[in-house]
């Protein structure tokens, strides 16, 4: 699956490579310690905040429900 923004794709890419192999090889095992992608989430995260910007969306209308609402039924503008 490709990220919001395109240019994120690739830091995409890494950072679920990276997770997949800490989790099968580290995780799975008993390490639990988390830092070793942290460096690429960060990135990724940047970029991913930097194209909601870019298509204008707000992190807040990613966590209001509107499922069964007025505003599920309004078009958004």
């Amino acid at each position: 699956m490709n990220s919001i923004g395109e240019a994120c794709n690739d830091l995409k890419r890494q950072y679920d490579s990276c997770f997949n192999t800490w989790f099968s090889e580290r995780f799975l095992k008993g390490d639990t310690s988390d830092g070793t992608c942290s460096h690429l989430f960060k990135m990724y995260q940047q970029c991913v905040k930097k194209a909601m910007k870019e298509h204008h969306i707000e992190l807040k209308e990613l966590e209001t429900n509107y499922l069964e609402t007025e505003k599920e039924k309004k078009p958004h503008s």
